[in-house]
């Protein structure tokens, strides 16, 4: 699974004033709802639902919020930057400022799962990273995350 498959360049965003977790997802699930045709509130609460289980952030400033709807068509990304990190309650206690929020249909066990594992792993790739905190625009953002990534990453 490319990253490509599940993100599109609309699904990209860079958000600037945000001060909470809350606001955090909220963003995503506004934009989520306009990528998926999907309620915002209900994405909203599914992942605060998930939130609820334990944090989704993962730490060195990352988190992947996610969660499941009916009727999704299939899994789909949305990430943000943050210009401000906020505290996401993430493992290591740091602030988070790049989001990489999931949304898969219901029953989707395999494909979310894998989906989780790619973005986990190019998240993890520093070089990646440090990029995405680099990078301003959309367009930007869009191209370091579909890049191709080298074998040893993958």
């Amino acid at each position: 699974m490319e990253l490509s498959d599940i993100l599109a360049e609309e699904s990209v965003i860079v958000c600037s004033g945000i001060k909470t977790k809350n606001e955090v997802l909220q963003q995503l699930a506004e934009r989520g709802a306009r990528v998926t045709g999907a309620d915002a509130a209900a994405i909203l609460e599914a992942l605060t639902d998930r939130e609820a289980l334990g944090s989704t952030g993962l730490g060195n400033g990352i988190a992947i919020p996610h969660g499941k709807l009916p009727g999704l068509a299939g899994v789909t990304a949305v990430f943000a930057r943050l210009e401000s990190p906020v505290d996401f309650e993430a493992v290591d206690d740091q602030p988070v400022d790049l989001v990489m929020m999931l949304l898969a249909p219901i029953g989707a066990g395999a494909d979310h799962l894998k989906a989780l594992a790619r973005v986990a792993r190019l998240l993890r790739t520093e070089a990646i990273v440090d990029k995405l905190r680099r990078t301003g625009d959309v367009a930007g953002l869009y191209g370091v995350l579909t890049q191709p990534v080298p074998a040893q990453a993958a």
